[in-house]
């Protein structure tokens, strides 16, 4: 038995160790430059714990724990690290994940998707073309027009209130 879960384990570590290098093999971003490019070191006084834990090492934030997911107010929503518009307030709906959901970028170069095939899922993740930083992921199961839900974490955005 001892010998089986070895073998398993084995095959899972070198199944993970092909696709990482198959991925840079394909990497999207290979001839991607970002506009706003700084130190690890850079990143980290400019942004909390949090969200340098979210946006610079694509981590999630917990569902229902963001300041966004339940706002109704109008505005556009920027990305934290470098400030460039991603999503309009009008585009926001309900999508019951317990994250913010939009149905449409602001545009369609504001965000790269590239393949996420990361805890043995098959996911497309956001990013912010300006900065590379980790926004969320988007899926085929949004409403109309696009039938797209962009599902970001919060504390990857800033929200601007539209001035009334």
């Amino acid at each position: 038995m001892k010998t089986i879960l070895v073998i398993l384990g084995f095959i899972c570590v070198l199944g993970l160790v092909i696709s990482r290098s198959q991925r840079k093999e394909d990497d999207p971003l290979k001839n991607h430059k970002f506009a706003v490019v700084k130190t690890e070191a850079e990143w980290r006084k400019i942004l909390t714990p949090e969200q340098y834990k979210v946006t610079r090492q694509r981590s999630t934030e917990l569902a229902c724990s963001g300041a966004y997911w339940k706002n109704h107010e109008k505005g556009i929503y920027k990305c934290v690290c470098c400030k460039l518009p991603l999503f309009d307030s009008k585009t926001k709906f309900e999508s019951g994940t317990g994250w913010p959901s939009f149905y449409k970028a602001i545009h369609k170069d504001a965000i790269l998707e590239i393949p996420d095939d990361s805890f043995g899922m098959s996911r497309t993740e956001i990013l912010c073309s300006r900065c590379g930083a980790h926004l969320g992921h988007v899926f085929d199961d949004g409403p109309r027009p696009t039938g797209l839900r962009y599902c970001l974490n919060s504390v990857a955005l800033d929200f601007e209130k539209d001035a009334k």
